[in-house]
């Protein structure tokens, strides 16, 4: 499948900031999932490009000189390969067990810890975790607006309601609390259920030597329809666009993702 992306990000200060930072994950990489035939960032000016500790694409986006405004934008065509389930990085150098590290966002608490249990079955460790996205999706609904950025997994999952992010969080925290490697992923997702945003959430985690993915929001291990960006123990690991700056008071932030199917050419 053949998608378009279109994604802009706005930020309108109540004065000028004099120095800010933005660090940009948001270019896709070319794997045994998807293909990128055209991808580019629209930017105020130059950025650096590196690698992150995690081996995702990071632009740092500098302006040291006053400003009142900023406009971030990625658009691109990629090319979807359909195989079902997002397959492991064939030349990731990092070892998985980076990602049973819990962080303030992720820290499993005697609650999540009981309901992880629950549905664990060590003889059948991926029909537990099919199981435990099952149920996790029943105990929290989800629902926009219901939950802020900086919340952690214990107090979404008391809360009983949630996006993407928070799902995300809460399955990290179940699977890390049973000694099973997850990460967090962030990208792009196509649907015609326009209640959903494009940008998206989801985990993997190791199980027998290989990433499987869990999408908890859509209840699916399938990434048909899933472009991914970055990978993290967290959020602030792999979310789009986080930064710093000095100055500027207030902020006003908007952001917009339109994910588009492409028909094929005849």
């Amino acid at each position: 499948m053949r998608l378009n992306i279109e994604h802009k990000t706005w930020y309108a200060y109540e004065q000028q900031v004099k120095l800010s930072t933005q660090y940009l994950r948001l270019t896709p990489q070319n794997s045994v999932h998807q293909h990128i035939l055209s991808w580019d960032l629209l930017l105020p000016c130059e950025a650096t490009r590196t690698l992150d500790a995690y081996g995702n694409v990071m632009h740092v986006l500098t302006l040291d000189t006053p400003h009142q405004t900023l406009e971030i934008a990625a658009r691109g065509e990629v090319d979807i390969l359909d195989d079902g389930e997002m397959a492991a990085d064939p030349d990731s150098a990092l070892s998985p067990l980076i990602f049973l590290r819990a962080t303030p966002l992720t820290q499993p608490d005697s609650a999540i810890t009981d309901f992880a249990l629950r549905y664990w079955r060590p003889e059948v460790p991926l029909a537990s975790l099919e199981k435990l996205m099952d149920e996790l999706l029943l105990k929290m609904p989800y629902r926009p607006g219901s939950t802020q950025v900086t919340d952690a997994a214990s107090k979404v999952f008391a809360a009983g309601s949630g996006v993407c992010q928070d799902h995300s969080h809460v399955f990290l925290a179940c699977c890390r609390s049973l000694g099973i490697p997850a990460r967090y992923v962030s990208g792009y997702l196509y649907t015609d259920n326009v209640e959903h945003v494009a940008t998206h959430a989801w985990v993997e985690a190791w199980l027998d030597g290989h990433w499987h993915s869990f999408d908890i929001t859509n209840n699916t291990r399938s990434t048909r329809q899933h472009l991914r960006l970055a990978v993290g123990v967290d959020y602030l690991d792999a979310c789009p666009v986080r930064g710093m700056r000095l100055g500027g008071g207030g902020e006003d932030m908007l952001a917009i993702a339109a994910v588009q199917k492409v028909a094929p050419q005849q």
